[in-house]
């Protein structure tokens, strides 16, 4: 008995022991080393894409102040399954970065989006959109509807409540004064970022993980921080301001549609789910996340990650 109590013991420590170096190889893993780069042309601008897995096509738009690598998470889920297509958008990291505000107008972003699709070959693809991201996403399914298998959005409310809450709640009026401060702005003044200067460092300071954050610093010093700006200066909704024209109704969405939201972000508030069901024509289905805040596929990546594989996994 004590013989065969000390065989079991060792093979338990073995079989422990090769666990753990499965589990710190795999934690040290990082989807950098498996990606392939590509870029897509639109007019001569080119869009820098991160792309790893094989399966049906899933579009991913980071938003501000991110790129690519926001997505890691999600690409290491999704990549048994998805072909997995991670973009820079235009003034990021390693796309181009046009000068002139009116390079940045939404027309041009969502064209972006379709040259990354052609590019690889395909009429259609799952999109996947975050805060500006999302914004595109939103316009991208409103406008080429015929490009888009299934739509994503990730603490972005659909532009019907976004309009509705920038004219009627107070608190979403304040959240929103950073996106007044940067349209009125340059990304030269020493105030601009929350109260400090717009800088690799700054604007890297949302990410908690100190191996990513240096990521984050190489990636925005190679970006262009008026590009940045002039998202917000070309399309950000101007709620509250009479002289503005109202914007058009949105088409009804006949796609799939599968909305998370962190509930603690401090930008963007809740209430603009509200009614989300209402346009679309189509299943909708809204995670929300308590403890997370504006990044949720961050914050909450394992949620994130593994909803958007079931999900996607079932409509297949």
């Amino acid at each position: 008995m004590q013989l065969a109590t000390r065989i079991n013991h060792i093979i338990f420590r073995h079989m422990a022991l090769i666990a753990l170096f499965i589990f710190s190889v795999g934690a040290s893993a990082d989807i950098l080393d498996e990606v392939e780069h590509g870029y897509a042309d639109n007019n001569g601008v080119k869009i820098h894409y991160a792309t790893v897995g094989e399966g049906p096509l899933v579009i991913m738009v980071h938003g501000f102040p991110d790129y690519w690598y926001s997505w890691r998470h999600q690409m290491e889920g999704l990549k048994d399954s998805f072909k997995v297509v991670a973009i820079d958008q235009r003034a990021y990291n390693l796309s181009d970065k046009p000068e002139g505000e009116e390079n940045y107008s939404m027309r041009y972003l969502i064209s972006d989006i379709a040259a990354v699709i052609h590019s690889l070959g395909e009429e259609k693809a799952t999109i996947v959109g975050h805060d500006w991201g999302g914004v595109v996403s939103w316009q991208f399914a409103f406008a080429l509807p015929q490009m888009v298998e299934n739509l994503v959005i990730l603490n972005l409310p659909h532009p019907n409540g976004m309009a509705r809450e920038l004219a009627n709640n107070q608190e979403q009026q304040q959240n929103s004064g950073y996106a007044r401060a940067f349209i009125a702005g340059k990304s030269t003044d020493p105030d601009i970022f929350f109260g400090g200067p717009m800088n690799p460092q700054s604007l890297s300071g949302w990410v908690s993980d100190p191996a990513a954050r240096e990521h984050y610093i190489e990636a925005f010093g190679r970006s262009s921080f008026d590009g940045m700006l002039a998202y917000y200066k070309q399309n950000y909704p101007r709620g509250g301001d009479s002289n503005a024209p109202a914007p058009p109704a949105a088409p009804q969405l006949t796609m799939p549609v599968l909305i998370f939201h962190g509930l603690k972000d401090t930008a963007l508030h809740s209430d603009g789910l509200n009614n989300t069901w209402d346009w679309i024509d189509a299943d909708t289905t809204i995670v929300t996340a308590p403890n997370a805040s504006h990044f949720v596929q961050q914050d909450a990546a394992e949620l994130v990650t593994s909803t958007l594989k079931w999900w996607l996994l079932a409509r297949q």
